[in-house]
């Protein structure tokens, strides 16, 4: 579980989407970023938390927000994500899990018995100046849209 608090300025990072672009934080400055980590491609909480987003994102954007999903995956896993659902927002290839531990949300975890370790399902909103405005450490997967716009209403 991420330590990170609201107000901290958000931890700057660098990555590359699934075109194999460069995407920094520094790209979202001056603008309002849900910043979301999700544990894995095509798996049924993931899809369903990223397809709520997808469904939400003309409501989500005319709210003044950019999306940018993360996850251990490779651009390669992202791109056949993207396609598969028609996601309209980039997804960063955090293979390294740089910005994923820039973010403290990589740790143990437990499903079904079995120990490991592992991302957890978590929501950044970052304001325009770069600071922390919102975490979501309980993602509710099938209504995470739902879940934002009652914060941000």
């Amino acid at each position: 579980m991420t330590k990170l608090q609201v107000g901290e300025k958000a931890p700057s990072f660098k990555g590359l989407d699934e075109n194999g672009d460069e995407i920094t934080l520094a790209d979202y400055k001056g603008d309002k970023l849900i910043l979301f980590f999700y544990p894995k491609d095509n798996t049924p909480g993931c899809t369903a938390a990223a397809c709520s987003l997808s469904d939400s994102y003309k409501v989500l954007t005319k709210k003044g927000y950019k999306l940018l999903g993360v996850s251990p995956d490779s651009a390669k896993k992202h791109q056949n994500f993207i396609k598969k659902f028609n996601f309209p927002f980039p997804l960063l290839a955090d293979t390294e899990r740089e910005t994923i531990n820039a973010y403290k949300v990589w740790g143990p975890k437990q499903f079904m018995g079995k120990k490991y370790d592992g991302v957890y399902r978590t929501t950044f909103l970052i304001d325009e100046k770069g600071k922390l405005a919102h975490i979501f450490t309980k993602v509710k997967t099938t209504t995470h849209a739902e879940q934002i716009l009652e914060h941000i209403s």
